[in-house]
């Protein structure tokens, strides 16, 4: 991530924060985008809502990310845009060191005075990304496929007790069987 001017607006001072809830809110544009050096999103536009709960210990961040990006349809390779909305929550815990603890938690030294929230929020946008990306033309069209396979019918039948045999057995199957026992 760059320290751009741009990345620079998604800048929190946390040093002088006491310790209670804040409620933070942030734009961004295709500047945004860009500034982050990354190939996933290259033109879009969201609102953020950032609550954070400051304590002694950590501070406990929800994001409430909502907007829309312009993405490139697989199947016709037109340009479409594609709303998306996501909550998530990221929890900073004081320690003696900057650490990643897991996906939700992670480490940040004690004398830390800012935080940036746009990797958090490129992250949690980047996760609305869907994998296969249609155009909403062809989405009706596959999903009335999806329909056809689900209404095939399967149909399953066993034969009576009575009835079943015992399957029939290569000779050379029995031969070797013969041999193992010591037969001849």
């Amino acid at each position: 991530m760059t320290n751009s001017k741009e990345i620079r607006k998604y800048d929190v001072d946390i040093l002088q924060l006491e310790n209670k809830h804040y409620d933070f809110e942030f734009e961004g544009g295709e500047e945004f985008f860009k500034a982050l050096e990354q190939d996933l999103i290259d033109k879009g536009e969201f609102k953020a809502k950032v609550g954070l709960d400051k304590s002694s210990t950590m501070l406990q961040l929800s994001f409430d990310i909502q907007g829309s990006y312009e993405l490139v349809c697989d199947r016709s390779l037109d340009s479409f845009q594609e709303p998306f909305y996501t909550k998530e929550k990221q929890i900073l815990k004081f320690g003696d060191k900057a650490e990643q603890i897991s996906d939700e938690i992670e480490l940040i030294p004690w004398d830390t005075a800012t935080i940036n929230v746009a990797r958090y929020l490129f992250d949690f946008i980047g996760l609305t990304v869907p994998m296969k990306k249609l155009h909403p033309r062809f989405r009706t069209e596959s999903s009335e496929d999806e329909e056809d396979e689900t209404n095939e019918t399967l149909i399953y039948t066993s034969i009576p007790a009575d009835e079943e045999k015992e399957p029939e057995v290569d000779p050379r199957w029995e031969a070797l069987k013969k041999l193992k026992n010591g037969s001849k």
